[in-house]
């Protein structure tokens, strides 16, 4: 039996992590791939938004040589915290599912060789976050070897045909960096328009390229079917055509996957929201979640940056809740 069980092995679930031990808290983080996984999925050579100080956790600096830390920072970065503090993590351990318990929680995993385990916990903090599970259109063809729901470098496609579909900030970086690696890029976009909510510094190269005719974009289409060397189109009009395509990338957007947690009857808000306190506790008490991953309806305004306050909030709920009960125990 550990306090807190920690699911999700990224900046905000180690953020949640350091919150424990500091506090004086057992825990446990359970992290189905590797620490800051999504991170490691992201496109080779992307930087982030914002700088350092703005993606540090536990007071430990971030230092790098470039205004905005990038991909390999970030990984450097996320791993030495985790040394440092001698974080409990347990890597390449899916946690299946959550079940309520008298004393807590008891957690079903799954480690990689397909052995499975139990863990007990008076507390869960969830900081899976969205990334590792992209929203699939549903199309056929959308599941072949010749496309991918994730962007990494534009050099194996130069030379190639390549149809982005999406309008939103990962769509837009991988648009523009194919173009510069070499590929031939088209661009298949639902809206009538690029998103808003595109990088301001991102979206004036983005358009003029397409003004320029170097990147093609379709407005006001969707792919229908992807096949081995092209993709069919359909405009808002109904009619089709054949794009020539070699490979395609379906960056259409990410969703939270919480299905581990179908047995507690969790209460949902208007926006797909599962915080219900200002301390980020669900509506099943004990469980707390933390980060992108509890709102599924505003992943676009949840990041790291605010993410890791989450993080100290739930920690600190539970060392109130959890001193509370002893105090109670005690009298």
């Amino acid at each position: 039996m550990v306090d807190v069980a920690i699911v999700g092995g990224g900046p905000v679930g180690l953020a949640a992590a350091i919150g424990a031990k500091r506090a004086g808290l057992s825990y446990v983080v359970l992290e189905k791939g590797c620490v800051v996984n999504a991170i490691f999925d992201y496109p080779t050579y992307m930087s982030f938004f914002t700088t350092a100080p703005e993606l540090e956790i536990g007071n430990h600096p971030m230092v790098t040589g470039h205004d905005k830390p990038d991909r390999k920072d970030a990984l450097m970065y996320y791993r030495l915290v985790a040394q440092r503090e001698a974080l409990n993590i347990r890597q390449y351990t899916e946690v299946t599912r959550v079940h309520a318990a008298p004393a807590g929680f008891t957690l079903e995993v799954e480690a990689k060789d397909g052995s499975g385990a139990v863990v007990e916990a008076r507390r869960v903090v969830v900081a899976t976050g969205y990334y590792d599970n992209p929203l699939h259109i549903g199309i056929p063809g959308e599941d072949g070897e010749n496309v991918s729901h994730y962007y990494t470098e534009a050099h194996p496609f130069w030379g190639l045909n390549v149809t982005v579909i999406g309008a939103g900030n990962s769509a837009a970086d991988a648009a523009l960096d194919l173009w510069r690696g070499g590929a031939k890029v088209s661009m298949v976009v639902r809206a009538p328009e690029l998103k808003k909510t595109i990088k301001y510094w991102v979206r004036p190269d983005l358009e003029n390229r397409i003004k320029e005719g170097s990147i093609t974009a379709y407005f006001e289409s969707q792919v229908q079917e992807i096949l081995a060397d092209h993709v069919l189109v359909q405009r808002t009009d109904g009619s089709t055509f054949r794009l020539p395509t070699d490979y395609t990338f379906a960056l259409t957007g990410y969703r939270p996957d919480l299905s581990f947690l179908d047995g507690l009857n969790l209460a949902t808000q208007p926006d797909e929201c599962l915080v219900l306190t200002e301390q980020y506790e669900s509506s099943v008490p004990g469980l707390f979640v933390v980060g992108s991953a509890g709102f599924a309806g505003k992943t676009n305004q949840v990041f790291i940056e605010n993410g890791r306050f989450h993080a100290e909030h739930a920690i600190a709920e539970i060392d109130r809740q959890l001193k509370e009960q002893e105090a109670a125990v005690g009298v």
